[in-house]
């Protein structure tokens, strides 16, 4: 008797998992629309008959992870499917989340790795990795890099609003007019972030550090926007020399892997996201 009704528990239990994933397909099949659909259109994108596919709206309505427009009838994925993404974007943490991809880029590459955020005085550094090939220059958590001077803070002039960097834009020029190799007019700037953006990463060689060298990619989250900069530092020889090619797709690759990790989707195929995922350095090197 208790095999038996142990085996029936784990039949039902199993039933329930697949009734789950039976339902997933409907959620799935509208949360893949433009917009609310009617009932025959969901059924055909899930693959299922449409009196069984109603029998799941009925209660993803009840429970509010649909909806059921009054007026054409048509379903569509409800509040609380909102509220769910919406959690889940909440809890993702690109700091967390980059710490395998900054341990990849430096085994892929040998050079040190950090991650940074923009912060109010510009970007900061919030995690690195020290590299083989680094030399003796330290990268310190915390440190706020220029936004000109710096591959890391191009990046974020390039793909970050305006409004957000215009203040440390403003500083910066004014401190760096007549600096021999900086940008002194806003001219210059806009030449630069456009040439950044065109290739999908910034590359700046000698510009803080004398023979130390940077690449910088941006990372985006789901809503397109850029979360977070990628960037690799070495000795200038090798970065800009026979390893510039390679490294500079592993640094595309893993800003690329931690954007879809953030949930970035690009609609449009030439899309900063997806430009910067797929692109790559021809002859660069």
């Amino acid at each position: 008797m208790a095999a038996r009704k142990a085996s029936g528990s784990a039949e039902s239990t199993q039933r329930r998992i697949q009734s789950i994933e039976v339902g997933f397909q409907v959620i799935r099949a509208m949360e893949s629309a433009n917009g609310p659909l009617p009932l025959r259109d969901i059924a055909a994108a899930a693959g299922m008959p449409a009196s069984k596919v109603h029998l799941y709206l009925v209660s993803f309505v009840k429970e509010k992870v649909a909806y059921q427009d009054a007026v054409t009838g048509h379903y569509g994925l409800g509040p609380f499917a909102i509220q769910l993404g919406l959690s889940a974007i909440r809890q993702l943490d690109v700091v967390e989340l980059a710490r395998d991809e900054l341990s990849a880029l430096r085994g892929a590459t040998g050079f040190a790795t950090y991650l940074s955020l923009w912060g109010d005085r510009g970007p900061g550094i919030v995690s690195k990795l020290d590299g083989e090939r680094q030399g003796s220059l330290a990268v310190r958590l915390g440190y706020v890099l220029p936004t000109l001077a710096s591959a890391t803070g191009q990046v974020f002039l390039a793909w970050l609003d305006e409004s957000q960097t215009a203040a440390a834009r403003a500083d910066e020029l004014a401190a760096a007019r007549g600096n021999a190799g900086q940008p002194i007019t806003a001219e210059d700037i806009d030449r630069n972030v456009a040439a950044v953006r065109a290739q999908g990463f910034a590359m700046t060689t000698n510009s803080i550090n004398a023979n130390f060298a940077a690449v910088s990619a941006p990372v985006f989250d789901y809503s397109g926007r850029i979360a977070a900069a990628l960037t690799v530092l070495g000795s200038d020889k090798q970065l800009t020399g026979p390893r510039r090619k390679a490294t500079v797709n592993a640094l595309l690759e893993a800003a690329g892997r931690l954007s879809a990790r953030l949930g970035a989707i690009d609609p449009e195929p030439d899309g900063p996201a997806r430009q910067t995922r797929t692109r790559r350095t021809g002859g660069a090197d």
